[in-house]
């Protein structure tokens, strides 16, 4: 165990966010922590970091076990150039190689009983510093850093020069270099770029089995990819759900369709035992209907279940359709270069055509352009060389990422009033109510708005006007879930034509149909057809290729073709046998995962009768039921990995 929560209560202000919360964190666990804005993911992390005390219940840690936690606050701690604060989780690392380098100075002109006390504190040192893997250390760290998008370049900056973006990066990387047994990521994807995101993925992936880490975030693929158990908050109390986020968003919608027909099945009963006491309570089954009633009075009275997601996914998104159409060609680029003053180009030789009803996802590493690309392409810069045209009635709805078209004194009131100044205040309220802004909220000032309330009310303002091009920079940040699948929902309903540029892989998924990469290190834009998963599967499949091909050549070169035919057929054959054994281990999983799917159904069945007061049988079940499912996925993820093979 590295922390447990008892029966852990906690309200701000009166109001309540946990009620009754239990959970036990274990090496090896890899949970994912969801749930809606405002359900309490992050202040559930910081209860268990201790930086916030329980009203009521215990959080009790392990001791001697560390927990490393990046908050998403971008709480920033560093000093010195970036190098330096990366090297600030191994100060004691640090001391104790300065350490070892002062023993060997001394060793080297000492003689000996002088020698022997020497290489009596030297040995048990090094064997300290090597287990610590110090050899390595900055190999270590430069190598994440590499991953979180920082160059070489990047070490010697002051920390001071890095933006926002980036010492977010920064408090990611010192939290994985620190070792802890507990690592609490909140929103860790944030400002990271696709290649980076997949990078923490992997890294997250492999992590040390004897560790744990709980991860807030609302990237449903990265969830996917790392968590194995899920975290949901319902209804003030935590629900873990095994078997990764797939499993999970099956499960919870089973368990909402059991608790609904429960709370349903008590209610036909009250209603019934009630309409018997009306009838008898005054005739000759007087006793009964007393006793009834008594029984009611007992009663524990199931609620309707509220389901916090539906309720946050209800969102009035709605983009109108212009009436003029626009022309057929909606872009036309032709010899385009982009950059800034006399700096490198970020495009070059861009010609691309833009079809009215296209469907547009902009990706590349940070850095890379895309922003920049998306001002181009819709007028609001001018290329360096070449030409951007756009077609006649194109009309253009902008989604800019710093979300800057807001006025941070107006009220929200004011804000839509700017653009449907026509519209009166119960009107504008009731407009409102659709982005989650209920009553009073409509008078709060900008300036005292989240990140997720800013992007939602900024959606509100571009839906007020008829377009026929969307134009949006990531137009999912700070949105939770729910929010999320609603705007994609609305976008794939959009009949005109769609730019966009997300990190964001599951939402390219959903509403695009052609991929822009932007490749940093030569400026050019490759056009791919399907989604993001299309584009990386093509991609992906061509460096295999590249890969083979270079591993032949050598032997293509220097063989002779007698040669080069019998390593040829040696190399089929043994692809041929790699293929045979993999399909035999498919088709040996294959049975497994039939033979513990239904084990798993018959533990679920024996859980659904009454066990009366036998709780130890009970916990039993339940107990089986958990390790018969992680069985399950392990299998599923094994199959997954040989047929992609």
């Amino acid at each position: 165990m590295i922390v447990q929560l008892a029966d852990v209560s906690f309200a701000y202000s009166g109001s309540e966010v946990f009620s009754g919360v239990s959970l036990q964190v274990n090496p090896g666990d890899r949970l994912g922590l969801v749930g809606p804005n405002g359900a309490g993911k992050s202040t559930l992390l910081r209860l268990i970091a201790g930086e916030l005390e329980p009203d009521r219940g215990q959080v009790v840690r392990a001791r001697g076990r560390t927990l490393a936690y990046m908050h998403q606050s971008q709480e920033f701690h560093g000093h010195g150039t970036l190098w330096d604060t990366l090297l600030q989780p191994f100060a004691d690392l640090l001391r104790m190689r300065q350490e070892l380098q002062e023993l060997e100075a001394a060793l080297a002109s000492a003689s000996g009983t002088e020698a022997e006390a020497l290489l009596s504190r030297y040995g048990p040192l090094e064997e300290s510093y090597r287990r610590q893997d110090g050899y390595h250390l900055e190999v270590r760290v430069r190598q994440l850093a590499a991953d979180l998008g920082f160059d070489e370049g990047d070490l010697g900056r002051p920390v001071g020069t890095l933006s926002g973006g980036e010492r977010g990066r920064v408090e990611l990387a010192k939290v994985l270099l620190a070792g802890a047994d507990l690592l609490l990521l909140d929103e860790p994807t944030n400002h990271l770029d696709v290649e980076a995101v997949e990078r923490l993925e992997a890294r997250l992936a492999s992590w040390d089995p004897h560790r744990a880490f709980i991860v807030i975030s609302h990237d449903r693929y990265f969830l996917r990819a790392v968590c194995a158990d899920i975290l949901d908050i319902e209804e003030l109390r935590l629900v873990r759900y095994s078997g990764g986020y797939d499993r999970y968003l099956e499960e919870r919608q089973a368990r909402l369709e059991r608790r609904v027909a429960a709370f349903e099945r008590q209610q036909e009963q009250i209603a019934r035992t009630e309409e018997f006491i009306r009838r008898n309570i005054a005739g000759q089954r007087t006793k009964q209907a007393q006793s009834r009633r008594k029984m009611l009075e007992k009663m524990e009275r199931l609620h309707r279940p509220h389901d916090e997601w539906e309720a946050a996914g209800r969102i009035g998104l709605r983009f109108q359709m212009a009436e003029q159409r626009g022309s057929k060609e909606v872009v036309r680029a032709e010899g385009v270069e982009l950059g800034y003053a006399d700096g490198p180009a970020l495009v070059r030789d861009l010609d691309l055509t833009i079809y009215r009803g296209d469907r547009i996802g902009i990706i590349g590493p940070n850095g890379a352009g895309k922003t920049t690309l998306l001002r181009a392409l819709i007028g609001q810069l001018q290329p360096r060389r070449g030409t951007i045209l756009l077609g006649h009635e194109v009309r253009i709805g902008y989604f800019d990422q710093r979300l800057s078209g807001l006025d941070e004194e107006r009220s929200l009131i004011e804000e839509i009033r700017s653009i449907r100044g026509d519209w009166n205040e119960d009107v504008v309220r009731a407009y409102l109510a659709r982005f989650r802004f209920f009553g009073d909220e409509a008078f709060r000032k900008v300036k005292g708005l989240s990140g997720g309330e800013r992007n939602r009310l900024t959606l509100a303002k571009l839906m007020l006007q008829p377009r026929n091009l969307l134009a949006l920079d990531e137009p999912t940040n700070h949105l939770d879930i729910p929010a999320r699948e609603v705007l994609e929902g609305a976008l794939c309903a959009f009949e005109g034509t769609l730019l966009v540029v997300s990190h964001d892989r599951y939402f390219l998924d959903r509403v695009v149909t052609r991929i822009l990469h932007i490749d940093p290190a030569t400026g050019r834009v490759d056009a791919h057809v399907g989604g993001y998963s299309d584009w990386k599967a093509r991609v992906t499949e061509e460096q295999r290729q590249q890969q083979q091909e270079a591993s032949a050549r050598p032997l293509t070169e220097s063989a002779d073709p007698k040669q080069q035919r019998l390593a040829e057929y040696r190399a089929r054959r043994e692809r041929d046998r790699e293929r045979e054994r993999r399909q035999r281990q498919i088709a040996r999983l294959e049975a497994e995962i039939a033979e513990a799917e239904s084990a798993v159904a018959r533990v679920r069945q024996a859980l659904g009768t009454d066990h009366g007061t036998d709780w130890q049988r009970l916990h039993a079940l339940v107990e089986e039921e958990k390790a018969l499912s992680h069985k399950v996925q392990q299998l599923l993820e094994e199959w997954e990995r040989l047929q992609q093979a």
